[in-house]
């Protein structure tokens, strides 16, 4: 069936003179509202608006001017059903084949700052997407046709295409694509809506969590081989993964490399001396700070130089030409940086393998952003574990107080620990992980594993323990080895014999009175 009657009715007028002027001549009468219907006038071009088709004026300063049965009964009568045909013929109901609408900007309005809340309440569309949505439910079968329904600019070529190919006629194949863009347009619009209305809750979690996705990539694979995978950004958050990132070199992202470039970017955030985090299997093998990040660099890969080949890096400052060619030597899947010198971008890149992100996001998350982990059949939701570890309320309690040195490389482990698979023990010293224990049962594994992975004197080292320890015998193991300060949330039942035992051997321990599992 030939498209010989187009609505068009759009906020985002890109591209709109041109789309209703190819229509038009091909035969396409164009019916309008507004604001559109005045643009196309303008270019000289003939349209019809939407109250002359109605006999009705657009009244309520605009909030009603397309639901009427005139437009939505030529929008809804289905071709393939005579009595719907006949209904509408008796009714002076002309059908309309096209419909092309975009949606007042709830999104980008709502997200402004100090906008008032009414400014918003008009914002939300109920005309388009009433019509979006008879459209789509209407786009009819194969045999008998039905409508077409266009939600976005970058589809009007593919319309036109379709009609210019097929003698006026848009094809089943693309009518049902458009239709199910078309229903993601509106979900993603209602979503954004009642996410708007769901923060006036009382509750700071809201009775029904909604949250939209949109596909930035597809990947080659998943975790392995025989798994389909593919990356989404949550729609309204204020930053993601691969927002403003841009890739300079190497393949295509993987499952693995996005996972840990996640890890890597949420442990670099947490510092503002120059920092390299290296991540493997989406744990920190290496973690350090330094006055530059060369010397970051080399102290963060000498913490475990066997786990780093293969690992995903972030630094927190431009990567120069010295530290380039420290990390050539070093077979890395990802490094991620704020910026690069040229000369150390030739470096870099003169090995194949490597992939080269460029990040110039500057945004933080917003303020009271959920953090998800996703369980049979549904979500565990809790807030974000990014308060920063101050001493503030941190409370010592062994005779001997720590030193300066000491409570800078606990407050280091700390922060490290707590993006290590639980149960975790972060070794540090001089502002740099000697050994990482992650995600074992045991808090005393985890302490012999950070002991066996750690290179170098251990005399003088701290610990950061992401939970309390139940009995004294990881801490014992510890202070053999030569630690001599431990930083951990305190509240077991064997608080009291951890600080004895601290106190016989004249180690510091120090409570923060949180808690950081990573499971």
């Amino acid at each position: 069936m030939k498209v010989r009657r187009a609505l068009i009715s759009v906020h985002n007028k890109s591209g709109l003179v041109e789309f209703a002027k190819e229509l038009i001549d091909l035969g396409v009468e164009v019916i309008s509202t507004g604001g559109t219907a005045k643009a196309i006038a303008e270019a000289g071009l003939p349209v019809t608006e939407v109250s002359e088709v109605t006999k009705f004026p657009e009244m309520l300063d605009g909030r009603v001017k397309t639901m009427h049965p005139l437009i939505q009964g030529g929008i809804l009568a289905r071709r393939d059903v005579p009595e719907h045909m006949q209904t509408i013929e008796e009714h002076g109901i002309k059908p309309i084949d096209l419909v092309v609408i975009s949606l007042y900007p709830f999104e980008s309005v709502a997200s402004r700052r100090g906008i008032d809340e009414q400014t918003v309440i008009e914002n939300i569309d109920i005309g388009g997407p009433t019509m979006i949505r008879a459209a789509a439910k209407n786009h009819g079968d194969e045999e008998h046709g039905g409508v077409a329904v266009v939600t976005d600019p970058g589809d009007y070529t593919v319309v036109l295409d379709e009609m210019r190919a097929h003698d006026g006629v848009i094809s089943y194949e693309v009518r049902r694509k458009l239709a199910t863009k078309a229903f993601q347009t509106t979900a993603h619009y209602d979503t954004v809506i009642a996410n708007w209305f769901s923060e006036m809750e009382d509750s700071a979690f809201p009775s029904h969590l909604l949250r939209d996705y949109h596909k930035v990539m597809e990947l080659s694979y998943g975790e392995n081989p025989h798994q389909r995978a593919a990356y989404y950004s949550e729609s309204g958050s204020r930053r993601h993964l691969l927002s403003r990132v841009t890739q300079l070199h190497g393949k295509k992202l993987s499952f693995n490399n996005l996972y840990d470039l996640a890890a890597a970017r949420s442990l670099a955030d947490e510092f503002k001396l120059p920092a390299c985090v290296i991540i493997k299997h989406n744990n920190p093998c290496g973690c350090a700070l330094a006055d530059s990040l060369e010397h970051a660099y080399q102290k963060a890969f000498d913490a475990d130089p066997v786990s780093a080949f293969g690992g995903v890096l972030a630094v927190n400052k431009k990567v120069d030409v010295a530290t380039a060619r420290l990390m050539s030597d070093l077979f890395i899947e990802v490094l991620f940086a704020p910026a690069y010198d040229e000369e150390a971008l030739e470096v870099l890149t003169a090995k194949k393998d490597i992939r080269v992100l460029l990040d110039a996001e500057r945004r933080r998350f917003s303020p009271g952003e959920f953090d998800y982990k996703r369980v049979l059949g549904g979500l565990l939701v809790q807030d974000r574990d990014d308060d920063l570890e101050e001493r503030d309320g941190m409370e010592v309690v062994t005779e001997r107080h720590p030193t300066h040195a000491e409570w800078d490389d606990m407050l280091f482990a700390q922060r490290v620990t707590k993006h290590v698979k639980s149960n975790s023990i972060v070794i540090a010293k001089g502002l740099a992980t000697m050994g990482v224990g992650a995600g074992q049962m045991s808090r005393v594994d985890s302490t012999r594993i950070a002991i066996d992975k750690a290179r170098g004197d251990l005399t003088g080292a701290s610990i950061g323990s992401d939970a309390f320890y139940p009995f004294p015998d990881a801490i014992e193991i510890a202070i053999e080895n030569g630690v001599t300060a431990f930083m951990q949330p305190g509240g077991s039942k064997g608080d009291a014999d951890a600080v004895k035992l601290c106190n016989e051997k004249g180690a510091a321990m120090v409570f923060t009175h949180r808690r950081h599992f990573l499971h």
